[in-house]
């Protein structure tokens, strides 16, 4: 069968370039105001926008992944499912760089324009909030839930609700840490119960405590070592938590190593979310410092408020406390170490 030739693409019409180029329309011009720094404050926001639907698309892909009954430690997936959530972190670094375009606009230059605005905000990018309920922040999580309520249409809420009613990514790699066999299987430590590796543990991180620190001994122990006392409301499972910490401490092991990677880059999206808040916090005091925002909100001190608890993968990074060097942590049984190397 011949092939049937395809027309010739061309560059604008292929990047719709007539529709974002012409998508920028100043309210100062509508209402004869001179504002020379609005069509700046829209093409910043535009891209946010864009960068925001590109980081949604990668989510997405990762959660396709991880919905995966089982995920192989070795195969493409884990490095698939890593690959693009660096790119996310290359998007984030992105965004918080680009705040330094947008401070070239001074508060006089905002104010131009300013009260034209209202009463939308920032606070109203659907995208964002679908990004963050993505990843598993909950809206009991949300700062300031009314007020996150009354300034969203319907519509938009509901998107945000469905997406809340998925597994986010929180929770499926929660589950795909639960799956992970190397602590909690009876046969790899010779038939002994795997609470006596945490046990052997304890007692060389007791060891390596000051005494300020002696606290994290009731958090370990509710986390590791007694699952009647695991502290509720946690995100992570008890063996989620575990194996989280097993690969955090043997992550030197080849089949560990990815998954080491991807823990880490979790981390870094938290970390780079929350450089944008802060970013964003001091360039809001710098523009129009303690007026309230355009969408009514309080302004700096809400978005502060919002940076504080908007983190998704805290109870990761919570888990730094109980590492040992590597000189101090117990030694393997071989068939672990086995397992976890690279064999034909």
């Amino acid at each position: 069968m011949e092939k049937k030739e395809r027309p010739p693409v061309y560059y604008s019409d292929y990047l719709q370039l007539d529709k974002i180029l012409h998508a920028q329309h100043p309210e100062s011009a509508k209402e004869g105001v001179r504002a020379d720094d609005e069509m700046l404050f829209i093409i910043i926001h535009q891209t946010y926008e864009l960068w925001f639907k590109q980081i949604l698309h990668e989510l997405s892909i990762v959660r396709d992944i991880f919905l995966q009954p089982n995920i192989q430690n070795n195969t493409p997936d884990i490095y698939n499912s890593l690959h693009r959530l660096k790119r996310i972190c290359s998007i984030l670094e992105i965004a918080v760089s680009q705040i330094g375009v947008i401070e070239t606009m001074t508060p006089l230059d905002f104010l131009d324009f300013r009260d034209l605005l209202r009463p939308a905000s920032g606070f109203q990018s659907i995208q964002f909030k679908m990004i963050e309920a993505t990843l598993g922040l909950s809206f009991e999580q949300r700062f300031g839930k009314a007020y996150y309520l009354s300034q969203l249409t319907p519509v938009d809420v509901q998107k945000v609700k469905d997406l809340e009613h998925k597994k986010s990514l929180l929770t499926l790699i929660n589950e795909w840490l639960e799956r992970m066999p190397f602590v909690k299987k009876k046969e790899y430590w010779d038939g002994i119960s795997d609470t006596s590796f945490w046990a052997k543990y304890r007692d060389v991180y007791e060891s390596s405590l000051m005494e300020i620190e002696k606290p994290n001994l009731w958090v370990f122990d509710s986390i590791f070592i007694d699952d009647h006392n695991y502290p509720p409301g946690r995100a992570f499972s008890a063996d989620a938590s575990r194996n989280a910490l097993f690969i955090m401490l043997y992550r030197d092991q080849p089949l560990l190593q990815l998954p080491y990677d991807l823990l880490s880059t979790l981390l870094e999206i938290d970390e780079l979310l929350s450089m944008w808040r802060h970013r964003h916090i001091h360039m809001v005091q710098r523009t129009i410092g303690k007026r309230v925002g355009t969408g009514g909100s309080s302004g700096a001190e809400y978005l502060r408020g919002a940076a504080d608890s908007h983190y998704v993968f805290k109870e990761l990074a919570e888990l730094t406390s109980f590492l040992l060097p590597r000189h101090l942590l117990p030694k393997l049984p071989e068939r672990v170490i086995h397992d976890l190397s690279y064999r034909e």
